[in-house]
C-alpha cells in the first residue's frame, strides 16, 4: 500500500512538473533578433462570480473589465520601462498604442484582427498581448472580514488566470506564451499582479539581455 501511495505521489509530481507554463516557438530566437520596437495591447479581461453579488450590473461589470484591461497594459509597460536597461528592445508608449488603435477604429474590436494586421497599424516589430480571467468566489467585504479576524493583509477573494503572449509582427505567428494561475485578493492592484507574474517570467522573458 505504501509503495502504491509513493508511486502515485511520484507520478503526480512528474505530471505537475511536466505542465509547462512557458511555450517557445522554434523560431523564437531567430525572429526576436530582428525586433526593435514592441507594442503592448490592452489585455482581454473577464470577471466572473461564483455567486453574483447583490445589485450586480452587467454593464458595470463590463466597465470594470475594460478598466482592468488598460490598467494591466499600463502596469506591464511601467514594469518593463523601469527595467529598460535589461532589454535589447524598446516598448512603445501605451498611450501612443491606444491612440493609434482608436484612430484606426479598431480599439474595441482587436479580436477581429490578426496580430500582424495590428502590428502594421502600430508600426512595430512584435505584439505583446494577454488575457486575465478573474473568478471571484468571495465578496471583498468577506475577504476584509477574514483578514481582520485571522490576521494578514489582503484576504483571498478568488483565483486568476493570466496568460502573456508575444506574436511576431511580420506574420502574426505566436513566438512565446506564458501561463500562470494566482490568487486574487481585494488589496492586489494591477501593479502587484504584474510584479508577481514577471518575477516568475524574468529569466525566461525573450527580450532579456544575455
Amino acid at each position: 500500500m505504501k509503495k502504491l501511495l509513493f508511486s502515485c505521489v511520484f507520478l503526480l509530481s512528474i505530471f505537475c512538473f511536466a505542465q509547462k507554463q512557458i511555450f517557445e516557438s522554434p523560431k523564437l530566437y531567430t525572429e526576436i533578433r530582428q525586433h526593435k520596437t514592441i507594442a503592448i495591447l490592452p489585455f482581454n479581461c473577464t470577471i466572473t462570480y461564483k455567486k453574483q453579488p447583490k445589485n450586480f450590473s452587467t454593464e458595470a461589470n463590463k466597465d470594470q473589465e475594460n478598466s482592468m484591461a488598460t490598467s494591466i497594459q499600463q502596469s506591464l509597460y511601467t514594469f518593463l520601462l523601469r527595467r529598460n536597461d535589461d532589454y535589447f528592445v524598446t516598448f512603445q508608449d501605451t498611450e501612443k498604442t491606444n491612440v493609434l488603435l482608436k484612430r484606426a477604429n479598431v480599439f474595441d474590436r482587436l479580436d477581429e484582427l490578426t496580430k500582424d494586421e495590428i502590428a502594421k497599424i502600430l508600426d512595430v516589430d512584435a505584439i505583446i498581448s494577454g488575457t486575465y480571467e478573474s473568478h471571484q468566489s468571495k465578496s471583498n467585504g468577506a475577504a476584509i472580514t477574514t483578514a481582520v479576524l485571522f490576521g494578514g493583509f489582503g484576504g483571498k477573494t478568488g483565483s486568476g488566470i493570466l496568460t502573456l503572449l508575444i506574436n511576431n509582427g511580420s506574420d502574426g505567428e505566436l513566438l512565446w506564451r506564458f501561463f500562470k494561475t494566482m490568487d486574487d485578493n481585494f488589496a492586489m492592484s494591477t501593479d502587484d499582479l504584474i510584479e508577481k507574474m514577471m518575477r516568475k517570467v524574468s529569466r525566461n522573458f525573450p527580450y532579456q539581455k544575455s
